[in-house]
């Protein structure tokens, strides 16, 4: 599984239902988790991946310092599921998603890492799993990490 995190002031997910309808889901202080999943991916990643971004200190304490957690900070989660995570990039100029796992596998990871954050009592919000989203952020500080529980090859070959 692959993760980005951003620490953000406040931040917000809208999307069209499948029946049309306008949702919208938004948090305060705490990160925006944008989550790919692949493959060959279990269930133990996502429990791995959501409490490595459970423990990340990346919030300032008193003295400025990264020394507290999302769950210091009882900071909200906001999850997004991004299947271009797993973009191949190497050649031409179109990215490839083959690296991608199914929807139905994708889905079924992405919900079990929002849950497991919620389980540990941060409040989650998620988007509209496979639909086309709008996601506004104010990135604080500019924090924004790459997280992986596997090999990411982000380097481009001439």
């Amino acid at each position: 599984m692959r993760a980005v995190v951003q620490r953000v002031r406040r931040a917000s997910v809208s999307w069209r239902d499948e029946d049309g309808g306008e949702r919208c889901h938004d948090i305060g202080r705490g990160v925006v988790v944008l989550v790919g999943v692949g493959p060959s991916d279990e269930s133990a990643d996502a429990d791995r991946l959501a409490d490595k971004v459970l423990g990340l200190r990346i919030f300032p304490d008193d003295a400025g310092r990264f020394n507290l957690s999302l769950e210091d900070v009882r900071g909200e989660a906001l999850v997004v599921s991004q299947f271009t995570l797993y973009a191949d990039a190497r050649r031409g100029r179109r990215p490839s998603f083959t690296g991608a796992a199914p929807p139905d596998h994708a889905r079924r990871l992405c919900e079990r890492f929002a849950d497991r954050l919620a389980a540990r009592g941060v409040p989650t919000r998620t988007g509209g799993f496979g639909a086309r989203m709008v996601v506004s952020l104010d990135n604080e500080g500019p924090v924004t990490l790459a997280l992986s529980t596997d090999p990411w090859e982000t380097r481009i070959h001439a």
